[in-house]
């Protein structure tokens, strides 16, 4: 068995996932050039889709699991006229219908798209990764399998529209949207077209916020260093939600041995039972709970979690 060299960079980030490559390359792409084993992503984007993929290295790994990231926003672009397989341009066209003069209104397409502003159950793509006993549906999908998913629960927090295109007969709405996670926005351009008594799929996609974790946060995928992984870390404490406790040096022994701590007079004003990060030096070190005035561990990080602004 081959033991796990610890990693010297420890720490969330975001990139700007560039067009055309897939989450997984993201992740290859980091491992090649910080030259560590340990990295993973939190939320997949497609092929197609460009904007925030946020990332973990090392200990940080752990935490990606632990992420609230359960509204998700984009800036997309809806072409009408067809339906493909894939709900996006990259698919074949299964379904053409005429794009009627009203859809250039944006009167009209606001109303469309008010419509679906709410909770709501929604059919995925048959291309995604969703699994279906076992195989995801995009595999069975292209080995030309029938997929028929059920319907899920979503939520559309926001749509505006942001402008309409014209050329020619192509009519392409530009929307923003802010959704629950788990939502496909392919499969929102699908309903909107069909809502729109016509057929429409993504021609663009563009995520812009995972979370609280946005644009600003993201650096280019070219720019990957560790020195540009510091200076751009994502805060570990503040992404997690947690209350932070600051505690002396001569605390960590204690922490890497999964012994409690007597709170004291560190974090007097966190709830009893409320989970809470314990920093020492600047690094994350432990995510614990405090019982009976005690720090219990719940989450012991032996090489401390960097970024703790």
């Amino acid at each position: 068995m081959v033991k796990r060299i610890p990693s010297d960079i420890n720490l969330l980030f975001a990139v700007d996932k560039p067009l055309g490559c897939t989450s997984h390359d993201v992740v290859s792409r980091v491992r090649r050039a910080l030259g560590v084993r340990r990295v993973g992503h939190a939320g997949t984007l497609d092929p197609l889709a460009t904007g925030v993929m946020v990332l973990g290295v090392g200990q940080a790994t752990r935490l990606l699991g632990m992420l609230t990231l359960d509204r998700k926003s984009y800036i997309a672009s809806v072409s009408f006229g067809s339906e493909t397989n894939t709900d996006d341009s990259e698919g074949e066209v299964t379904r053409t219908a005429p794009v009627d003069a009203k859809l250039k209104d944006e009167a009209y397409a606001r109303g469309v798209l008010d419509s679906f502003v709410g909770p709501q159950m929604q059919v995925p793509p048959a291309f995604s990764a969703i699994s279906v006993n076992g195989v995801r549906a995009y595999k069975r999908a292209r080995a030309g399998e029938n997929v028929d998913l059920p319907a899920r629960p979503v939520e559309i927090f926001e749509l505006q529209l942001l402008s309409v295109l014209v050329d020619g007969e192509q009519v392409v709405w530009n929307i923003a949207c802010t959704v629950s996670k788990g939502t496909y926005i392919r499969s929102l351009a699908r309903d909107i077209g069909r809502a729109a008594q016509s057929a429409a799929h993504i021609v663009s996609l563009r995520r812009s916020a995972s979370g609280s974790i946005s644009l600003a946060h993201a650096i280019e995928l070219e720019g990957v260093s560790a020195d540009a992984l510091r200076a751009h870390a994502i805060d570990p404490v503040s992404s997690l939600g947690l209350g932070r406790v600051d505690l002396p040096s001569e605390a960590l022994a204690r922490i890497l041995n999964g012994r409690t701590i007597d709170a004291g007079s560190f974090g007097e004003c966190l709830p009893e039972g409320s989970p809470c990060a314990l920093v020492i030096e600047g690094q994350m070190r432990a995510i614990a709970c405090l019982e009976q005035r005690r720090y219990v561990m719940r989450d012991v990080f032996p090489q401390g979690i960097e970024g703790v602004s």
